[in-house]
């Protein structure tokens, strides 16, 4: 995949309109993944590649109040359709490439990623620029409402040996790039890998 983002843009931005309504079942995942990053009442975090938002009510509802949600995205219209749907009440909205985050270093607590991976052009590299945003000891959630096998069938492919998502090629990928995998789960139901970022 190139760092011309057009392609993602286009594909995302062709969607976002009926996106939510295309995958109308995936609220409690989200939430059950929002949980297991274990976030705390005043913590800040980010939901990069947010797209319309569906992450941001459970990881307001997790840090409350007094923390801080931001969410990222590369195209317009989903950030639009994330405003549409009221997302934005939850958290800041910024239209920005999470390869270049325009976040100071070490400045959030947590990165919860949906669906993100798969788009990355430079995974090592977007990885370490996520490492970068996040203190250490701070946490890391790469999080799909479905596992690898069924989205695999959903789109009419099957799973390939080099797939990033892959636990023997995720786990060295994420170590390479500040990160280090502290649990695993590749299910129909749902795909979550959690990282804690190395100090």
């Amino acid at each position: 995949m190139s760092d011309d983002h057009t392609h993602v843009q286009e594909f995302f931005g062709a969607r976002a309109a009926d996106w939510d309504s295309r995958f109308p079942d995936d609220g409690p995942a989200y939430a059950s993944a929002v949980a297991d990053l274990g976030l705390r009442e005043g913590d800040r975090v980010l939901d990069a590649g947010c797209g319309t938002g569906r992450a941001l009510t459970p990881l307001r509802a997790a840090v409350g109040a007094t923390g801080v949600v931001v969410g990222v995205d590369l195209t317009p219209a989903m950030l639009q359709a994330a405003v549409r749907a009221g997302r934005d009440r939850d958290g800041r909205l910024l239209l920005a490439d999470v390869a270049a985050l325009p976040l100071r270093s070490e400045s959030l607590d947590a990165v919860f990623a949906a669906g993100l991976i798969a788009h990355l052009p430079r995974p090592d590299e977007n990885l370490r620029e996520l490492a970068r945003v996040v203190r250490p000891g701070g946490t890391l959630a790469l999080f799909h409402p479905v596992g690898r096998a069924a989205l695999a069938a959903r789109q009419g492919r099957t799973i390939t040996p080099d797939d990033l998502r892959a636990e023997p090629n995720l786990r060295p990928l994420l170590a390479g790039s500040g990160w280090r995998m502290t649990a695993y789960a590749d299910e129909d139901t749902r795909f979550l890998a959690l990282a804690v970022r190395e100090g």
